[in-house]
C-alpha cells in the first residue's frame, strides 16, 4: 500500500472523481478556505492532499464531514477488486457519512444550513421509469454513487445534491450516524423480506450488516431470531444486538428447512446456497451481501419443489433510507456500538488493514476528518 502523506500533491476542488465545482452559498456568499481529502490514484496508490474548500453548485449542498464509515467495498476499491463500471479513478472514497450541511448553491433553501445529516449514495435520475416507481436504487440511467465514481467522504467535505439529504434531529449522534448508510441497505432487506411477529428468523452472517439487520429484526418482535457465524465473539455482539441464538456454520448446516425467513448479509462464497437450505418450504430468502464470481450456485431444484422466494439487494432505494432513519430516531436502531476504531484521515492506510484483516474484534472502522 502506497503512504498517504499530508501535502503530497494538491488537488483542486472536484478533481477527484471528475468534475468542476460551481460557486454559490446559500445564507452568505463565497466560501474559501482549504480542506484535506483522500485520493485514491490506482488501486494500492493513493495520497492525502489538500484542497480548495468545495463550492455547491445549483442544487448542491456541501456538507462538513463529522464521520465516515470504511466497509468491503472501500477495501475492494484500494485493492482494484471492484467491478469495471463501478469505480472511476482518481477516487475519493467515502459513501457511508454523517455531518453537517455548511453551504447550498443556487435553489437551495437557508433553512437546510447548519442541520445534521446523511445523504443517498446513488445518484438517481429521478425521471426514469424505475425511479418513478421509487426503485431508486434500480435507476437505469447508469450507475453514479458518491464514493465510487464522485468524490466522497473521506475528506473534510462532500458535495452532494440537496434532494439526497436526510435530515437527523439537532441532538443526533453523527458518530452512530454514519452507519445510516449501511443501516438503509438492511432495511431494503428487511421491507423486502415482510417479518411478521412471531416468525422464525435466520440472519447469516454477524458483520455490521449482519448486526444491523439483527436490530431491525428484533423490532418485529419474532418468536426466534438466531444469527449464523463462524466467529463466536460475533455471536455475543449479536444477543446483545437483540438476537436469540448464534450458531457457527457447522451447527447450521445440519438444519434444513426451519426458517420463516433468512436474511444473508455475508457474503461468502457459499451463503447464498445455504441460507435457501435454511429456509421451510414457502419461505423468504433475502440476499444482501456482495458475492464475488465463482460463489456456489442455487439449485433450481431445490427453489422449485420449496417454492422459496428470494430476492436480492443491491444499495438501498429512498424509502429504505427513509425508513432506516426513522428507526435511528426513533430510538429502534442504534449502531453507535458497533463501532470499534475511529481514525483520522491520517491514518487512512492503517482503516484499509483494519478492514477485511479478519480480527473478529474489529467492527466498524470509522474516518474522523
Amino acid at each position: 500500500m502506497s503512504g498517504g502523506t499530508t501535502g503530497g500533491g494538491t488537488a483542486r476542488s472536484g478533481t477527484a472523481g471528475g468534475g468542476t465545482a460551481h460557486a454559490g452559498t446559500a445564507g452568505g456568499g463565497t466560501a474559501s478556505g482549504v480542506g484535506r481529502a483522500v485520493v485514491v490514484d490506482r488501486p494500492g496508490a493513493h495520497r492525502l492532499v489538500t484542497v480548495d474548500t468545495p463550492e455547491p453548485g445549483p442544487g448542491e449542498v456541501r456538507v462538513r464531514v463529522a464521520a465516515a464509515g470504511v466497509c468491503m467495498s472501500d477495501r475492494e476499491l484500494y485493492d482494484g477488486r471492484r467491478a469495471p463500471g463501478y469505480v472511476r479513478y482518481p477516487i475519493t472514497p467515502g459513501h457511508e457519512w454523517s455531518g453537517t450541511v455548511e453551504a447550498g448553491g443556487e435553489g437551495v433553501g437557508p433553512e437546510l444550513i447548519g442541520r445534521r445529516t446523511v445523504a443517498e449514495g446513488f445518484r438517481a435520475c429521478g425521471r426514469c421509469a424505475r425511479c418513478r416507481e421509487g426503485e431508486t436504487s434500480l435507476c437505469t440511467a447508469g450507475y453514479e454513487e458518491t464514493g465510487f465514481t464522485r468524490p466522497g467522504a473521506f475528506a473534510d467535505h462532500v458535495l452532494v445534491p440537496a434532494r439526497l439529504l436526510h435530515l437527523l434531529a439537532d441532538d443526533a449522534d453523527l458518530r452512530a450516524a454514519a452507519l445510516l448508510e449501511p443501516a438503509a441497505v438492511v432495511a431494503a432487506a428487511v421491507r423486502s423480506g415482510r417479518p411478521e411477529p412471531g416468525e422464525r428468523i435466520a440472519v447469516v452472517g454477524a458483520g455490521t450488516l449482519g448486526l444491523l439487520a439483527v436490530q431491525l429484526l428484533a423490532a418485529s418482535s419474532p418468536g426466534e431470531l438466531t444469527v449464523i457465524d463462524p466467529r463466536a465473539e460475533r455471536g455475543r455482539v449479536a444477543r446483545e444486538s437483540g438476537a436469540t441464538g448464534a450458531l457457527d456454520p457447522e451447527e447450521a448446516g445440519r438444519l434444513r428447512g426451519v426458517y420463516d425467513l433468512v436474511v444473508e448479509t455475508a457474503g461468502a462464497a457459499t451463503t447464498g446456497a445455504s441460507s435457501c437450505l435454511l429456509a421451510r418450504r414457502g419461505g423468504r430468502v433475502v440476499l444482501t451481501g456482495m458475492f464475488a464470481a465463482g460463489a456456489t450456485g442455487i439449485d433450481p431444484v431445490h427453489l422449485s419443489v420449496h417454492q422459496l422466494t428470494v430476492r436480492s439487494v443491491f444499495g438501498a432505494p429512498s424509502a429504505a433510507w427513509s425508513y432506516a432513519v426513522r428507526a435511528f430516531t426513533g430510538g429502534l436502531l442504534d449502531p453507535g456500538p458497533l463501532v470499534t476504531h475511529e481514525l483520522p484521515l491520517e491514518r487512512f492506510e492503517e482503516a484499509m488493514t483494519l478492514v477485511g484483516g479478519g480480527d473478529p474484534g474489529t467492527g466498524k472502522v470509522l474516518l474522523r476528518p
